[in-house]
């Protein structure tokens, strides 16, 4: 349950977001009732689908205009969260690069792993298990991460972080193991954004149904 080092982070947005695929997204809250076998009080799942913001030349970056009161977090330590709100909703983010950059992974999607019932919770007992975490604001809803969370320091490891390891031994580590063939990963232009649309930002597991979006377009 280690969480990533700032090193990790500390480059290139596009490398971080490539290498964040496969990765444990991991929250802990306070008074949940555990299945059986999962550690207590955790909610979150393995990292599925991303989207790369860069530092230049990337006008659908929300730091592309500079520091504001809404993205100045993106010019901090990378391994912070950035957190902002869309249409009342809130989304994730992890500050990659050097201090005053400006750059940012978004976290698109995960398998949710631990914490499904208070997921459904969350997002209403009505919700799927597949739709409970497919997209970034459905995800932050599912595991209760709002504005507090931004800047919170993700390689701290407590209360939201993001680990190379699955937290316990009943998922193995090694997804290239024979139960856990790799992935393919696809690339496509990000989902959503009003500029730079061509370009092929987001990164995605070409064949796991939580991915938000669609799940072909070019094999990378």
């Amino acid at each position: 349950m280690l969480p990533l080092p700032r090193s990790f982070y500390a480059r290139d947005p596009r490398d971080v977001a490539r290498e964040l695929l496969g990765k444990w997204l991991l929250a802990v809250e306070q008074d949940r009732n555990c299945n059986e076998g999962e550690p207590p009080n955790l909610v979150g799942g393995r990292i599925v689908e991303v989207e790369a913001y860069l530092s230049r030349r990337d006008s659908a970056c929300h730091a592309s205009r500079g520091p504001t009161p809404r993205c100045a977090t993106m010019f901090g330590p990378a391994g912070h969260a950035y957190v902002y709100a869309i249409h009342g909703r809130w989304c994730l983010n992890t500050v990659t690069e050097d201090i005053g950059q400006g750059s940012a992974v978004l976290i698109r999607a995960i398998d949710p792993h631990f914490g499904l019932a208070s997921m459904q919770a969350r997002r209403g007992p009505d919700k799927r298990v597949l739709d409970l975490v497919r997209g970034p604001a459905r995800l932050c809803e599912a595991l209760g991460i709002t504005r507090q969370f931004d800047g919170w320091d993700l390689t701290l490891g407590q209360r939201l972080w993001i680990s190379d390891a699955p937290p316990f031994d009943q998922f193995p580590s090694d997804i290239a193991s024979p139960l856990y063939p790799p992935p393919r990963i696809r690339r496509s232009p990000r989902i959503g954004v009003t500029s730079a649309q061509g370009r092929l930002l987001r990164y995605f597991w070409a064949d796991c149904p939580f991915v938000s979006g669609r799940r072909i377009i070019r094999k990378d």
